[in-house]
């Protein structure tokens, strides 16, 4: 069969690119050897916030004086969990594909020629693009007797019906992290491994230990400089001969784009992938190595389906127009949901200074009236990077309970260039926990 598009991958990167191009009248079909909806709906960020939230929602209870706060109830949370993935049933999410005008074509759908992509020996032609959307997978570690090891993933980690007695987690990213303390504040014993001397390497160096702090109270035993070396049921053995035992072992080491090689495509701004004459094959998401985020790949894919219309018209996207992904290389939002919650956005303070930049660093503790409303004796703090030179946000950081609902106001200041100077001028609310963006500031001088 011919389309105009073919987009090969039906999660939440394929749906916005295939929903994009029919929407603008582009014959569109969209292929899936899975679920239509994709890992963040059945295996990653709904389901994961689903076990995360009910804790969340306890622990913070409890810090406010008068309130009298129960337990969660583990089997209630599984189902809520579960009424989140629809059961892993994606009816749902096809009737909303098919009602888009767009063509579910079920399979593994592979490039085997230009415009070409073949599905289980059904060869399907695109007249203007194709767009790759298939994600990532996990990456595993080289372990001796992994092969012979049942473990956990993340998805077994998101979908597991039951409690376990004892959970060990290789790996202090933010699958690691986010787990461990999920299933802890479910009953879970659980002991989480971490490579180095702090989860979260990537972010600004408190970042990792508020949030140990945060583990440490749910019972979490955090095993610093842990790095695996063998693997058999129940049992993982260090490089240093320290041995983790535990019913359940979750692997959460990283992802890698899911491709043939498990190397990203390399695309420009539009989405186009480059070294591919005739400007037909796009790709967005995981698959690009970009940022493994589902709200970032949402984002790569609107721009992709921007560009492709635009083209299929006669255009050229220009820069921060609707088809271009500019915010890949300044702006990346990203939230950690443990409690406390990091949320960050922009490049840390030493990507700033080795990227060239004069920069002016304000640390904080979110000491205001809002936030001691919020929660008694709250705990956070923040961190604004300013480019001095521009006199703008380049980086800004919150760690604290809650703080992810601050983040989109740093994710518009640095995407718009904000100066801070005109940035004094947008008063925050009395008495919210946004009031530490006066704060900081009034810490930078103004």
């Amino acid at each position: 069969m011919d389309f105009d598009v073919i987009v090969i991958g039906g999660g939440p990167v394929g749906e916005n690119v295939a929903w994009r191009t029919a929407a603008g009248g582009l014959s569109t079909a969209m292929i899936e050897k899975e679920l239509v909806g994709g890992e963040c709906s059945y295996w990653a960020c709904m389901p994961s916030k689903a076990l995360l939230r009910p804790g969340h929602a306890l622990a913070a209870a409890r810090r406010v004086q008068g309130v009298d706060a129960g337990s969660l109830d583990p089997k209630e949370v599984l189902a809520r969990r579960t009424g989140f993935t629809s059961n892993w049933d994606d009816s749902g999410q096809v009737q909303w594909a098919e009602s888009e005008n767009i063509h579910v074509i079920r399979g593994e759908g592979a490039v085997t020629g230009e415009r070409e992509v073949t599905v289980g020996g059904e060869v399907h032609r695109a007249r203007q693009a194709v767009v790759v959307c298939t994600g990532s997978v996990p990456k595993m570690p080289p372990l001796d007797g992994l092969d012979d090891t049942p473990v956990w993933t993340s998805r077994d980690a998101t979908s597991a019906r039951e409690v376990p007695e004892s959970l060990v987690v290789l790996g202090g990213g933010v699958v690691g992290v986010e787990m461990a303390q999920a299933w802890a504040r479910l009953g879970a014993k659980v002991q989480l491994v971490v490579s180095g001397d702090r989860p979260l390497p990537k972010m600004e160096e408190f970042v990792g230990p508020l949030v140990v702090d945060g583990l440490r109270e749910d019972g979490v035993e955090v095993l610093f400089n842990g790095r695996a070396s063998s693997i058999k049921p129940g049992e993982l053995t260090l490089q240093d001969g320290r041995v983790v035992k535990g019913e359940k072992i979750l692997i959460a080491t990283g992802r890698v784009p899911a491709t043939e090689d498990g190397k990203p495509m390399t695309i420009d701004d539009t989405g186009l992938v480059s070294g591919v004459d005739g400007r037909w094959l796009y790709a967005a998401g995981d698959v690009t190595g970009r940022a493994l985020l589902t709200h970032q790949g949402k984002y790569q894919a609107r721009a992709a389906g921007s560009a492709i219309l635009q083209r299929a018209r006669g255009g050229e996207p220009e820069p921060w127009s609707a088809g271009q992904a500019n915010a890949d290389h300044v702006a990346v939002p990203q939230v950690v949901f443990t409690d406390p919650e990091v949320a960050f956005v922009g490049h840390t303070a030493e990507e700033a200074r080795k990227a060239g930049r004069d920069v002016k660093v304000v640390d904080l503790d979110i000491a205001v009236a809002g936030s001691s409303l919020h929660a008694d004796g709250y705990k956070g703090k923040t961190r604004m990077v300013v480019d001095e030179r521009t006199r703008t946000l380049v980086g800004v950081t919150f760690v604290g309970q809650d703080v992810a609902e601050l983040l989109h106001a740093a994710t518009i200041a640095i995407v718009g260039e904000v100066p801070v100077d005109r940035l004094w001028h947008a008063v925050p609310a009395y008495p919210t926990i946004s009031e530490v963006w006066l704060r900081m500031l009034e810490a930078y001088g103004l």
